[in-house]
């Protein structure tokens, strides 16, 4: 299980992904700044069916139009609460990224740094078998 997990993480373009990551975060507040600046659509237009208006009773078409106002005012709630997951996300991801960047670098490092105190180990150890 861990072998499939280790295949997918290799197989990831983490340079792409992490190069991508401001662009991602920047598209999801502008798409947050866009929905949240927007006022709910106020009863819009509907295309109603081929009926005569004369054969629609006033009091129908009342309901009717607060019924699609009603639709719209929770269509665009919804739109607000995705959009604002999205950029939740996105900001979630620009964080993740840069942290998994500040790990690689710390991995390398301690790799360095290891390979150093090996080196260092094994020109002491030679040293001292002379």
């Amino acid at each position: 299980m861990a072998i499939g997990w280790l295949t997918v993480l290799q197989t990831v373009p983490w340079t792409d992904v992490i190069r991508n990551a401001p662009k991602l975060a920047e598209g999801a507040k502008k798409l947050w700044n866009n929905v949240a600046g927007k006022p709910p659509a106020p009863g819009a237009a509907a295309q109603t069916p081929a009926v005569s208006r004369a054969a629609q009773s006033l009091a129908g078409v009342a309901t009717r139009v607060t019924q699609l106002e009603a639709a719209a005012a929770d269509l665009h709630a919804e739109m607000l609460a995705s959009s604002e997951l999205i950029k939740a996300l996105a900001d979630q991801n620009a964080q993740l990224i840069q942290r998994i960047e500040s790990n690689r670098r710390l991995a390398l490092w301690l790799g360095a740094a290891t390979v150093l105190a090996l080196v260092v180990a094994f020109v002491a150890l030679w040293a001292g078998t002379r």
